[in-house]
């Protein structure tokens, strides 16, 4: 692979126009399909072949009302008034008049039809339904019914719009992420120690993402993506982008201070540096197009628009890099003297990060089993609060307070209860299909329904198009996110038997509450699969890269402390609620069903790199020199640095996304954020160096029939030193690869 990405990086140089050309005439090509082809973005949250999935699509035939968004109008009377006083209910029906011109709505129902008037009689509701989606239900649609409420507030009244047409808000790049960026370009200034090498840094990262970002959104006419999709796949092509880019930049600029002449230098990074790359930008593709198998349409598209996005990094690294390099040839050098050229040179009176770097490790493993336990023990601290983790999706009731679904939410739940926000729906079908003898059967299954714990109330069955159809909306006297909630699911489906015997009819709990815990109980069940998967896979690929039993055993323990102590600080934050309102959450309880998964694919990828990176410098200098100790410090001499970076610009990059005013991507930002954090800086860089200094020889050991069978990936680049020349006019230097 070395020797391939070195001829690859050799031709992208000398051929930079065409390189630069072809990257920029498809981000053209893709901006103008997203632009004459754009397509809808489709949030909904589905898992084929649930009993809840097969009733909702049963619905949307026979009562599309009931299967589509709907939006909730609340109306609250002044002080010492009732909303059904004259003046207020003519203000009432007005509105309702109003919203049944909006586009696309099916149904109006006014609170005096439907009974949902506050036992104190200050509170109203309005239903609206569509018989679409929330994906095809049009923003003009909305907005007529918010300006409808509005006007009501003109008489008196006090309104806000709630409803499962406010859903996750998706891509927004505001001022958090352009600092975020912009922090990204100091880290990269202070790194190089060289504004255009911080800028070339940038470009290429910046291009990719562009490329990777416009390609996801061309394919929305044809295959369903979701905004979270969209924005975690910017999230994470920005954040891999800048650090693969880093690595084969510092490579070049490194060799660049030792003579190497500018177009061998950057082939012989691309060999080596890319090579790292491309391992550890495959494993971050692996790991999230795994995530297709678990069987849920909208964390497929989620995992494989994500994993699509770093493979555009990965190509933009080790191609566009190369090329643009090639525009500025030897500028790129550190100027002699600067503390970037002593760095670059490994000089022994080299300041700065280096030192810090072998300062740090030389501490780390003074005493390497006090370091062990001390981190081994605050990670596993850390860990802790994930043993009460709960897995829900957001509603609106994880909306920013100053938001008008999160004000109906929560008006609701205070007049109504919290189950008003999560109804339930029970589609009832029997085998004689006439209407009278459904309409009976119906009645029996509410009055059944209505003895089940945690039930506030059922309301009378509502018929179909399909005679032998009826809807029973059951409303629980808790919130949709609720573990009570979920086990009243459990416990009407439970019953089913029960009045299939009695009635003759069969019974599916349906409804968006339902879906969603059929989502949630989905991916809890794949999460000790998926992680296993996962750990499994470092296992074998780290064997392969680093010819030992040891270091894959303590990079996948690492790995799981990583993952772990992430996962506990969401619980506390996002769950308990520890710090919310000093963090900004502005909804405290379970956390987004998803976030454990992604966080384990894209934790695994981030670790791995960060793994190769490190440790291959450890190994070559023990390949060189025999001193198992004194390899550890060597080795992280010339890398500590670099990935310091790294880690710094990724974690900038995920925290920037985490002030957006999300459900969904707020917890995943700080998960991300502070899993790069964690892994880098307490394991990576202190707890690996510690195990590497207690295992001493024993970290290299690799049974010998175990090393003829395996695969040599060649990841550090050793086949450069033997391969030959790739061009007759300029001989391939011979010389050791420091790290």
């Amino acid at each position: 692979m070395a020797v391939l990405l070195h001829r690859l990086g050799r031709s992208t140089y000398r051929r930079r126009k065409l390189v630069l050309g072809i990257w920029l005439f498809v981000l053209a090509a893709l901006i103008a399909c997203v632009s004459i082809f754009s397509g809808k973005l489709d949030d909904r949250f589905s898992v084929p072949g649930t009993e809840s999935q097969r009733a909702l699509d049963s619905l949307s035939k026979t009562l599309p009302e009931a299967s589509g968004a709907s939006a909730q109008i609340v109306f609250t009377a002044p002080r010492g008034h009732q909303v059904t006083e004259a003046p207020y209910s003519a203000v009432i029906a007005r509105t309702v008049a109003e919203a049944k011109k909006a586009p696309q709505v099916g149904e109006v129902v006014d609170p005096s039809a439907s009974g949902a008037v506050s036992a104190d009689r200050t509170t109203a509701i309005v239903q609206v339904q569509y018989p679409e989606q929330n994906a095809q239900v049009r923003t003009s649609s909305v907005d007529v019914i918010e300006n409808a409420a509005k006007a009501a507030e003109q008489d008196g009244l006090k309104t806000s719009v709630g409803g499962s047409v406010y859903s996750s808000k998706g891509v927004h790049v505001g001022l958090s992420e352009i600092i975020g960026i912009a922090v990204a370009l100091l880290v990269l200034v202070v790194t190089f120690g060289s504004l255009l090498a911080a800028g070339m840094a940038l470009l290429p990262a910046l291009i990719g993402v562009a490329v990777g970002l416009t390609g996801l959104l061309a394919l929305a006419p044809a295959v369903s993506i979701s905004s979270t999709a969209v924005t975690l796949a910017l999230m994470l092509g920005l954040a891999v982008g800048i650090d693969y880019v880093l690595f084969i930049l510092s490579r070049h600029r490194q060799q660049l201070a030792r003579g190497t002449e500018p177009k061998e230098s950057m082939a012989l990074a691309t060999g080596t540096a890319g090579s790292a790359v491309v391992f550890a930008g495959t494993t971050v593709i692996i790991a999230l197009a795994a995530l297709s198998v678990i069987g849920i349409p909208f964390l497929t598209t989620m995992g494989l628009g994500a994993a699509g996005a770093v493979l555009i990094a990965v190509l933009a690294a080790i191609t566009l890099v190369p090329a643009i390099a090639g525009f500025a040839g030897s500028r790129l050098t550190p100027k002699h003297g600067s503390r970037a050229a002593k760095r670059a040179a490994d000089t022994e009176g080299g300041t700065g990060h280096t030192a810090l770097g072998a300062r740090w490790t030389k501490w780390v493993i003074a005493k390497p089993l006090l370091t062990v336990l001390a981190v081994a023990g605050i990670l596993v601290t850390l860990t802790l609060p994930a043993t009460d983790l709960r897995l829900a999706l957001p509603d609106n009731g994880s909306a920013p307070h100053a938001s008008t679904e999160r004000r109906a939410y929560d008006t609701i739940s205070d007049k109504f209860g919290a189950g008003f926000n999560g109804p339930l729906l029970v589609l009832t079908e029997t085998k004689n299909g006439t209407s009278a003898a459904s309409s009976q059967v119906g009645a029996e299954v509410a009055q059944k329904l209505r003895t089940l714990k945690d039930v506030q109330a059922v309301l009378p069955p509502r018929p179909t198009s399909d005679p032998a159809q009826n809807v029973i909306t059951v409303l629980p006297t808790s919130g949709p996110d609720s573990v009570r909630t979920g086990q009243l699911v459990r416990d009407i489906r439970e019953t089913g038997a029960d009045i299939r015997e009695t009635t003759g009819a069969t019974v599916a709990v349906t409804g968006t509450t339902a879906v969603n815990i059929d989502v949630s109980n989905r991916l809890s069940d794949s999460l000790l699969p998926f992680a296993a998967i996962v750990v499994g896979l470092s296992l074998i690929l780290l064997v392969i890269v680093f010819r030992s039993l040891v270091i894959p055993v303590k990079a996948a323990v690492g790995f799981l402390l990583s993952v772990g102590a992430s996962l506990g600080l969401v619980v506390a934050v996002f769950q308990w609620g520890w710090l919310a309102d000093v963090l900004g959450v502005p909804h405290s309880g379970p956390v987004v069903s998803f976030l454990p998964i992604i966080l384990i694919g894209v934790l695994f990828g981030l670790a791995m790199d960060y793994e190769v990176f490190l440790v291959s410098g450890m190994r070559e200098e023990w390949a060189r020199t025999g001193r198992a100790r004194q390899s550890v410090v060597d080795g992280a001499r010339h890398n500590v640095r670099v990935v310091t970076a790294a880690a710094l610009i990724m974690f900038t990059v995920f925290a920037g996304f985490f002030p957006l005013d999300d459900s969904l991507i707020k917890p995943i930002a700080f998960a991300l954020a502070v899993g790069v954090a964690i892994d880098a800086f307490a394991v990576r860089m202190t707890l690996v160096p510690a195990v590497l200094a207690l295992a001493g020889r024993g970290a290299w050991w690799l049974p010998a029939w175990l090393d003829r069978i395996l695969p040599d990936l060649d990841v550090e680049g050793t086949s450069l030193q033997k391969a030959p020349a790739t061009d007759q006019k300029e001989p391939h230097p011979v010389a050791r690869l420091s790290r």
